[in-house]
């Protein structure tokens, strides 16, 4: 094993990179006493360089979140008015085909029918441009700095300190 870590170890740090749990990942990755597992494992420091390794690869970055908003805010949903106005029930093979993302929630209420309910197009707009602001933000802070930097630098020499 390469960092010594037991199988049942690592898929404790699995899982808690998952869940962001101790007690559900103890749980999952097998341990019989979650609640007592979980507090002794997650005070070894191998298993929290373990976490900290996955939660670097497992990172997300921003333009990632962006994209996902996009779908969301501006996806296609006619896959989803096939899937509503369908005779039969699609196979699993044709809806792994659909693109269905901008589904929140599926129901069959007990009357019949379907009922889908689709993320908030409005939300993911509003998410995408904040993430815009932001990183348009954080491009015009270091040239803000470059300006302040050198205001006080001609205020340090125009004052003679």
């Amino acid at each position: 094993m390469k960092n010594g870590l037991k199988p049942k170890e690592k898929l404790f740090c699995i899982y808690y990179c998952q869940y962001r749990s101790g007690i559900s990942a103890a749980a999952l990755a097998g341990y019989p006493f979650a609640k007592s597992a979980s507090a002794k494992l997650l005070t070894r420091k191998d298993i929290r360089n373990e976490i900290e390794r996955l939660d670097e690869i497992c990172a997300i970055n921003p333009q990632e979140i962006s994209s996902g908003y996009h779908l969301l805010a501006l996806g296609d949903c006619t896959d989803v008015f096939r899937l509503l106005f369908c005779d039969e029930a699609p196979d699993e093979t044709e809806l792994e085909k659909m693109n269905l993302l901008n589904i929140s929630e599926i129901k069959r209420p007990k009357n019949g029918g379907i009922e889908i309910k689709f993320f908030d197009r409005l939300k993911a707009l509003e998410k995408l441009s904040e993430l815009s602001a932001r990183s348009d933000g954080d491009k015009a802070l270091p040239f803000y700095d470059v300006i302040e930097k050198s205001a006080a630098a001609i205020r340090d020499d125009e004052y003679g300190t």
